[in-house]
C-alpha cells in the first residue's frame, strides 16, 4: 500500500490522501484471486489507477466500499431486539469443553469467531458441530444465540 498525497498547495484534509493498493494486495484483502480483481477493473466495478511504479492498482477507499457491498452475510432468521449491531450468522466448527468452560468456534463467511462460555451454556443452547448459530459482538464480549436456546 502506498499513500499518494495532493500537491503542497492543496488544502490539507483527509480527502487529500489516497491509499493506492496493488491488485495482488487487494485480492488478498478481499479473499479473491488477482484475476477477479483485474476483471472488476476491466468491467468497471472498480476504477483502475497506477501506483508510483506504474503498476495497476485500485484506490483504497473505493476498494473498502466494494468490500462492504460484497460482505453480505446471511440474515439472522431468529433476530431478536438487541442494541448489538455486530451480528454474524455462521456454522459451529469447533467446541472444546471441560466440566466448567467451553470454547466455541463459528465460521461466519470469511470470519472465524471464537467465544468462551460455560459448558452449561453450550448444552442449553444446543450447540453442536455443524449447527447454525449467531455471534453477537458488543464491545469485547461475544454472545452466541440459537433458536434452541432458553432465556434464563
Amino acid at each position: 500500500m502506498r499513500k499518494k498525497t495532493a500537491p503542497p498547495s492543496a488544502v490539507a484534509d483527509y480527502t487529500d490522501a489516497m491509499t493506492i493498493i496493488r491488485v495482488a494486495e487487494a485480492a488478498r484483502l478481499l479473499g479473491v484471486s488477482d484475476d477477479t480483481v483485474r476483471r472488476w477493473l476491466e468491467n468497471g466495478s472498480l476504477s483502475p489507477v497506477r501506483d508510483d511504479a506504474g503498476r495497476l492498482a485500485v484506490d483504497g477507499l473505493e476498494l473498502a466500499r466494494h468490500a462492504q457491498k460484497l460482505a453480505q452475510l446471511p440474515d439472522d432468521p431468529h433476530r431478536t431486539g438487541s442494541s448489538a449491531r455486530n451480528r454474524f450468522v455462521g456454522l459451529v466448527t469447533g467446541i472444546t469443553a471441560d466440566q466448567v468452560m467451553a470454547q466455541v468456534e463459528l465460521q461466519c463467511g470469511p470470519f472465524r469467531v471464537v467465544s468462551l462460555m460455560s459448558s452449561e451454556a453450550v448444552r442449553e443452547l444446543g450447540l453442536e458441530l455443524g449447527s447454525v448459530a449467531t455471534a453477537v459482538v458488543k464491545a469485547t464480549t461475544v454472545i452466541i444465540e440459537t433458536p434452541k436456546g432458553k432465556a434464563l
